[in-house]
């Protein structure tokens, strides 16, 4: 264990992505009103998150290249390439200004404990602080002290989850008995979009290939990324857990929200929760753009570094479009759950394209994916594709 915090990769960045305010607001949302019924939805939205992600990784190792340069370069007809470059700049760009709008709010949300009188301008604000970390694009020190919030707020959950007292037979029951409870489809759609985030996808493919470089490194990347996003869904469990302490209330605001860690913290609870949500928030807020800036890079071609305008005009445009859509009079809460619900919905289109890649000989070799991995991610697929147009279906 201690080997891999010391060579800590890729994996904990996805995992840090998908542990933002809308896991936060998603999980709780679970457990206020299906108790520990939905619990077979974080468990499949883990399995299928570990499965989809080592074949991003796979991918971005063996061949050294993004993933959407990847797919462009086996698409040999010139208007299939154009429609294919046309479906994965659509679902990144608008999966990633849903998302930037939830984890804007969310980062809001946080800020209103400490004050509502200036909540107009939060949006604004946190816009501006992203704004700034990403044009001059040293992030990472500020990046690792806010995944350090998050961790807390992480920690937070799992001792109040314990502090609950919880059924470990309705927990377990709850787990590997999957049900439909009624007006459920939207929470455990958005369960599965909080969870498997399609532009994490395309950022872990990017983000492996500038940490290992030669195919012997894949045993250490799956080992990377399966402790990671195993130790993230056991957080996100945690908080649905802690949520059904108060089962039957009302969730629509980050005190609602900190009822969850009153048994531990009391009324402290809030403050605590603040300082989480915004740093999921924030954190999300500069990855989500970053990720849409990749994936416009290696759609185009560009050869461009961090300081690129081409680079700087994808992330800002996403930027903008999550500060005027969590700025607009929706509650912050509506916001963050149709960012999972939308994510949900595209995750099908981007998954379909990486099991096409990862099947192909000349682009993977000897390492493209064995019968059972096919097995698996066909069935995550068309799960997603059930749970989608049921989600669709109950919206109209």
């Amino acid at each position: 264990m201690f080997k891999w915090i010391k060579n800590i990769g890729p994996g904990t960045l996805v995992a840090a992505a998908f542990i933002g305010p809308g896991t936060v607001t998603m999980c709780t949302k679970a457990g206020v009103q299906f108790g520990y019924s939905l619990l077979w939805a974080m468990l499949l939205s883990i399995i299928a998150t570990v499965v989809l992600q080592e074949m991003a990784a796979r991918t971005g190792i063996v061949t050294q290249k993004g993933l959407a340069e990847v797919i462009k370069g086996q698409i040999t007809s010139p208007l299939l390439r154009n429609i294919a470059i046309f479906l994965i700049l659509g679902a990144i760009v608008i999966g990633n200004a849903a998302y930037e709008a939830g984890n804007i709010s969310g980062a809001t949300l946080g800020m209103q404990v400490f004050g509502k009188e200036t909540a107009v301008f939060y949006p604004i604000l946190i816009g501006i602080i992203a704004f700034i970390v990403l044009f001059i694009g040293n992030y990472k020190i500020l990046e690792r002290s806010l995944v350090a919030l998050v961790l807390i707020m992480s920690i937070s959950f799992l001792i109040t989850a314990i502090l609950t007292k919880p059924d470990i037979v309705a927990i377990l029951k709850g787990t590997f008995t999957p049900s439909f409870p009624e007006n459920s489809s939207l929470i455990i759609i958005g369960l599965i979009g909080t969870t498997v985030v399609p532009y994490n996808l395309f950022l872990h493919a990017s983000l492996v290939k500038e940490k290992w470089k030669t195919k012997d490194d894949l045993s250490s990347a799956r080992k990377d990324t399966m402790i990671s996003i195993v130790l993230g869904g056991i957080v996100s469990i945690a908080i649905i857990v802690a949520a059904t302490a108060i089962a039957g209330g009302n969730v629509d605001n980050a005190l609602d929200l900190a009822k969850g860690l009153e048994p531990l913290y009391g009324e402290n609870a809030k403050y605590l929760l603040g300082i989480g949500l915004f740093a999921a928030g924030i954190t999300s807020a500069i990855t989500a753009p970053l990720a849409a800036a990749y994936v416009a890079k290696s759609c185009f071609g560009w050869k461009a570094s961090l300081k690129d305008n081409r680079f700087r005009a994808v992330w800002a445009i996403i930027l903008i479009l999550g500060v005027v859509f969590s700025s607009l009079e929706f509650k912050p809460l509506e916001v963050i759950t149709f960012a999972q619900v939308a994510n949900a919905l595209l995750l099908p289109i981007v998954a379909i394209f990486l099991v096409w890649i990862v099947n192909k000989a000349n682009v993977l070799g000897n390492y493209k994916n064995t019968l059972f991995q096919n097995i698996l991610a066909i069935c995550i697929i068309l799960i997603t594709i059930i749970l989608g147009v049921k989600g669709i279906y109950t919206l109209f």
